[in-house]
């Protein structure tokens, strides 16, 4: 069995930004929301949800995945980058850098 590895690992990042001035948007955005969040797509910031994946294959599953579930109106951007590159992040809280937060727990099996 192939070891975890930092670039063999990935990250799938969505960001979207839905209209939500009807209740019907308002729905939809919703909709979409607990869909991704159902495919296990965790919240990072408000419309920029990630979720880990053990390759890229995996990865690609997922964001087909997403694909499928595009409203018709918004703009979403899908982003694949490794846990390396994910691991690199900056964050801050105003001025205030924030130590960063892995919304998973990685478990490798020997």
């Amino acid at each position: 069995m192939e070891r975890f590895s930092e670039y063999r690992v990935m990250w799938v990042l969505v960001f979207f930004d839905l209209p939500t001035e009807t209740k019907k948007e308002r729905k939809i955005y919703s909709d979409f929301r607990k869909k991704i969040m159902a495919d296990g797509f965790t919240m990072f910031q408000f419309s920029i949800y990630v979720r880990h994946c053990a390759s890229r294959e995996n990865a690609d599953v997922h964001i087909k995945r997403v694909k499928k579930l595009l409203p018709e109106k918004g703009h979403i951007g899908i982003l694949c980058i490794t846990d390396k590159q994910f691991g690199d992040i900056e964050l801050f809280y105003g001025k205030k850098e924030e130590k960063v937060s892995t919304p998973y727990q990685q478990l490798e099996l020997f």
